[in-house]
């Protein structure tokens, strides 16, 4: 299966951002982030400008479409029309939301999977329909929720833990929502951290939290990419300019 690593700093790319980048993008700018469902079905000049750009930078796909850790079963539409824009894009790291989105219809809300060992071995089938229907490696990526899981047999970080070594899947560090959860739920993001599989991560989302980003980057490779999608960061507001 295809993996790849990126390096530097990349941009969650909006439609709206389709002309000012093609005046002129920021120097640091090395590669994008795209939801699909921004960008799925899209032809015309919006199709033709995103093929443009996608050809200059690697592209990453940060999906929540596929609930992982949901009851019914994956939905064969949406994982064929990921391959196909994963190939049209020639996208170069996937990224799938941990948790349960959807049951008969989209719930259109992340909610928790419950962290339970029974759950463990379900998700890890699921990454394992996925990457296989996909064609490549996928990293699982933790996200915001508003509710604890209503049964739990381990922490949330040690649930994703074991996800990703009985998986083999990488794992995509959300810094935003891991503060927002620490926040809501009342833990401590620093020791949550510490308690995840740091050397599994190789996708890392920031918007403001950069003090957890240097921790982050002070225990993992080098090497792992960094979404940047704070505006000041990337410099984007000069682009309208």
């Amino acid at each position: 299966m295809k993996h790849h690593i990126l390096q530097g700093a990349g941009l969650a790319l909006r439609p709206a951002l389709l002309a000012p980048l093609k005046n002129g993008a920021p120097n640091n700018l090395q590669f994008l982030e795209l939801t699909p469902p921004d960008w799925i079905g899209l032809g015309g000049s919006v199709g033709a400008d995103l093929k443009q750009l996608t050809q200059h930078y690697p592209s990453v796909c940060l999906s929540q479409s596929l609930s992982l850790g949901g009851p019914s079963q994956l939905d064969k539409e949406v994982l064929r029309d990921l391959r196909a824009f994963i190939a049209e894009h020639d996208v170069q790291v996937f990224s799938e939301a941990l948790a349960w989105s959807a049951d008969d219809a989209p719930l259109f809300i992340n909610l928790p999977i419950p962290s339970t060992r029974a759950a463990v071995a379900w998700t890890v089938d699921r990454i394992a329909q996925v990457q296989d229907a996909l064609g490549l490696r996928i990293g699982i990526r933790n996200v915001a929720h508003r509710m604890a899981p209503p049964q739990i047999e381990m922490n949330e970080a040690q649930f994703i833990s074991a996800v990703v070594d009985k998986s083999g899947c990488s794992m995509h560090l959300d810094l935003h929502a891991l503060a927002a959860n620490g926040l809501r739920f009342g833990f401590d993001p620093h020791a949550f951290l510490q308690a995840l599989p740091l050397a599994s991560i190789d996708y890392v989302r920031v918007g403001h939290e950069y003090p957890l980003l240097g921790e982050v980057l002070a225990r993992t490779h080098r090497r792992v990419a960094r979404c940047v999608d704070d505006v000041k960061q990337l410099n984007v507001e000069a682009l309208t300019c």
